[in-house]
């Protein structure tokens, strides 16, 4: 499905950067953005937070350990964590314990030490605000859908220099986080986009990115420089599948 151009690395689906506060320049995601002729074009695009526009990822590994070692007393593969990545907190930690008041705990242990690491951790992926910024001056709104909480959110976004947002939807702003549709159904409702789903695109790493969008009604977009493989994104029939943000850019609504 693939394009033959090697300047994009986008295909249509079937139809239905590390050294703190700062843009990454280590990351390897792709070119910088590229702006296309003007033409029928989404309403909003809604990105995922982190493994998408933030590169967390160390962060929320050191993390994961830090909170295992404290109340397993042993450290855990990367692996099981890395597939709760996406997921609100609570729910992936509720997995390693069936007792609620200890899951709190652990939620409170992450969250702490989370909050004395964050700012030398983290930083955007190479071309992230750069993309923004060209979808803003094309006219179209521009938006997060984050499992994090609000506070750490805004956090992560003032590191990565992502501040100018249309609107922000937390794992705090909904009753149900993804892969359940309600965060992306609130970003549409506080857009005044509820009947344009088709015209809104929705770019995300995981597959509870592309199962809440694809939920909601909205085109997805699976971000193949994230934690989830090709075969994953693909098993939940993204509209489409980018390698990198210069591709995000080409990329215009289909199916009128």
């Amino acid at each position: 499905c693939r394009g033959d151009n090697p300047a994009s690395d986008a295909y249509r689906g079937p139809d239905r950067s590390r050294g703190g506060c700062g843009h990454r320049g280590g990351a390897t995601v792709g070119r910088g953005p590229v702006t296309g002729e003007r033409s029928w074009d989404w309403r909003a695009v809604l990105f995922d937070l982190d493994g998408t526009l933030a590169d967390t990822v160390p962060l929320i590994l050191l993390c994961y350990h830090h909170t295992m070692m404290r109340h397993l007393g042993r450290n855990l593969p990367d692996e099981l964590w890395i597939r709760k990545i996406g997921l609100p907190l609570r729910v992936s930690m509720a997995e390693f314990t069936a007792d609620p008041a200890e899951v709190e705990r652990m939620v409170t242990t992450y969250s702490e030490f989370q909050k004395t690491v964050h700012d030398d951790m983290v930083g955007s992926f190479p071309y992230a605000p750069d993309t923004l910024s060209a979808l803003r001056s094309r006219g179209v709104l521009v938006g997060v859908v984050t499992s994090k909480g609000r506070e750490m959110a805004g956090r992560t976004l003032a590191c990565c220099g992502l501040v100018d947002l249309d609107v922000l939807v937390t794992v705090d702003d909904v009753a149900h986080g993804k892969p359940d549709p309600e965060p992306v159904i609130e970003a549409l409702t506080r857009l005044g986009l509820e009947g344009s789903a088709r015209e809104v695109l929705f770019v995300g790493d995981s597959t509870y990115d592309m199962v809440a969008g694809r939920d909601a009604g909205v085109r997805t977009a699976g971000a193949l420089w994230g934690t989830s493989s090709r075969a994953d994104l693909e098993m939940t029939q993204p509209d489409y599948l980018v390698a990198d943000f210069a591709s995000v850019l080409t990329l215009r609504p289909h199916g009128r």
